[in-house]
C-alpha cells in the first residue's frame, strides 16, 4: 500500500450480530459475523471515504485473526501493522439487539485482548511520527503494555497537527472511573483533537455538561473538541468559537458503529482541510446512516451516500 494518511491504534475484534432483533441473547438462533473494534472501524470508515488507512493492533494466532486481516484488506485498509499475540485469542464480541438503539455488548477478551499487548517493538515509530493523522483511543490505555506504548507514541509524535483522541470509554475495561480519568486525561495534553459523547467527556474531564466540558478540553490545549449530544446533535468547539450541528433523524436498526462512522468522517474532514462545522455535519450524517443499518465495518457509508443524506 502507498504511504498511509491515517493510522488508527487500538481495539480489534470479530462482532457477532443477532439476526433476530428485539430478543434476549438466550433466544437468538443465528448470528452474522463482521469486523469490529473502535480503532478498526474508524480506519474502515476512513477508507470508504477514499483515505489510505492502516490499523496498529494485534490478533491471536487463530482463524478469527486470519479473518481480521482478510477483512481489512477487503475494505482497503492496510493490515501491515496487525501483529500476532501468540498465546491469546482474537476477541469475539456478541451484541444483543434489545434495545436496538443501544445494544448491550458481551466481550470475550480474557485474560486480556491481543490489542492490549501492543509493545514498543510492535510500533512503526517513523510512521507514528510522520503520518498525517494519528488516531488513538481511551480503551488503548486501559491496560499495560498498550498503555505505555500509546503514551510513547504520543510523546514521539510531539502533539503534531491531527493527533486525535477518541475518548472511547467502556466501563468493563476499567477498574474504576478515577483510573480511567487519570489515564485518558494524560492523553489530553498530547493530542490536538478530542471526540466523545457526554459520558466519555465526563470521564475525561469531570463534567457531562457539553459547554463546560468543551471549556475544560480547550483549556488543555485541544484545538478541536467534538462532543456528541445524541438527539441534540453535536457541539463543535474551537478556541475561535462553538456551534451546535443538528442531528439527522433516522430509524435506528443498530446504534453500534455509528460513532466509528462519525470518526472516519472526522478523519476525512480533517485531512481535507474542512472547517469544523462542515466536518461535524458530514460526520453526523455518516453516523446516522450506520445507525440505520445492521453491523459496523460492513455498514460504513461512502461519500455519495453521505452527500445524498445531507
Amino acid at each position: 500500500m502507498t504511504s498511509l494518511e491515517v493510522l488508527t491504534v487500538g481495539r480489534v475484534g470479530v462482532d457477532l450480530y443477532p439476526e433476530q432483533s428485539g430478543v434476549p441473547l438466550a433466544e437468538v438462533s443465528t448470528f452474522a459475523k463482521s469486523l469490529g473494534g473502535t480503532a478498526t472501524n474508524v480506519a474502515v470508515a476512513a477508507a470508504r471515504l477514499g483515505r489510505r488507512a492502516g490499523v496498529l493492533t494485534k490478533v491471536g494466532p487463530d482463524g478469527f485473526g486470519t479473518y481480521v486481516r482478510q477483512a481489512l484488506e477487503g475494505f482497503g485498509v492496510s493490515s501491515e501493522h496487525v501483529g500476532t499475540s501468540p498465546d491469546l485469542l482474537t476477541p469475539v464480541v456478541f451484541c444483543e439487539l434489545n434495545p436496538p438503539a443501544d445494544p448491550p455488548l458481551l466481550f470475550y477478551r480474557l485474560p486480556t485482548a491481543p490489542d492490549l499487548t501492543l509493545n514498543e517493538d510492535d510500533v512503526p515509530w517513523a510512521l507514528v511520527r510522520d503520518v498525517p493523522l494519528l488516531w488513538v483511543t481511551g480503551t488503548g490505555v486501559s491496560a499495560e503494555p498498550a498503555r505505555g506504548s500509546q503514551r510513547m507514541m504520543l510523546a514521539n509524535r510531539g502533539r503534531k497537527k491531527h493527533t486525535v483522541l477518541d475518548l472511547d470509554y467502556r466501563p468493563m475495561f476499567w477498574p474504576d472511573v478515577e483510573t480511567a480519568r487519570a489515564e485518558i486525561g494524560w492523553m489530553l495534553d498530547h493530542v490536538t483533537v478530542a471526540v466523545g459523547n457526554r459520558t466519555e467527556v465526563e470521564v475525561a474531564v469531570g463534567t457531562s455538561d457539553p459547554d463546560e466540558a468543551a471549556d475544560r478540553l480547550l483549556a488543555r490545549g485541544i484545538s478541536l473538541a467534538l462532543i456528541k449530544k445524541g438527539a441534540e446533535g453535536v457541539l463543535v468547539a474551537t478556541p475561535e468559537g462553538r456551534w451546535t450541528v443538528e442531528p439527522n433523524p433516522v430509524e435506528v436498526v443498530c446504534g453500534l458503529g455509528a460513532g466509528d462512522a462519525f470518526g472516519g468522517s472526522v478523519v476525512h474532514g480533517l485531512l481535507s482541510g474542512w472547517d469544523p462545522v462542515k466536518i461535524a455535519r458530514y460526520a453526523n450524517a455518516a453516523g446516522a446512516i450506520v445507525a440505520s443499518r445492521l453491523a459496523c465495518a460492513d455498514a460504513m457509508p461512502d461519500q455519495k451516500e453521505i452527500e445524498e443524506l445531507l
